[in-house]
């Protein structure tokens, strides 16, 4: 029981950090974004 417990804690720790990375991506294109918007740069 304590290795599922283990597992399931390491694959929660997994999720959250790709959670977190995917976060942090999206932010800093919305960031690019703005200042390429800013610059006279638009889509």
């Amino acid at each position: 029981m304590k290795m599922m417990m283990d597992t399931l804690k390491q694959y929660g720790w997994l999720v959250l950090i790709w959670s977190i990375s995917v976060a942090a991506l999206t932010c800093i294109s919305w960031l690019f974004r703005a200042l390429m918007t800013a610059a006279g740069l638009t889509v």
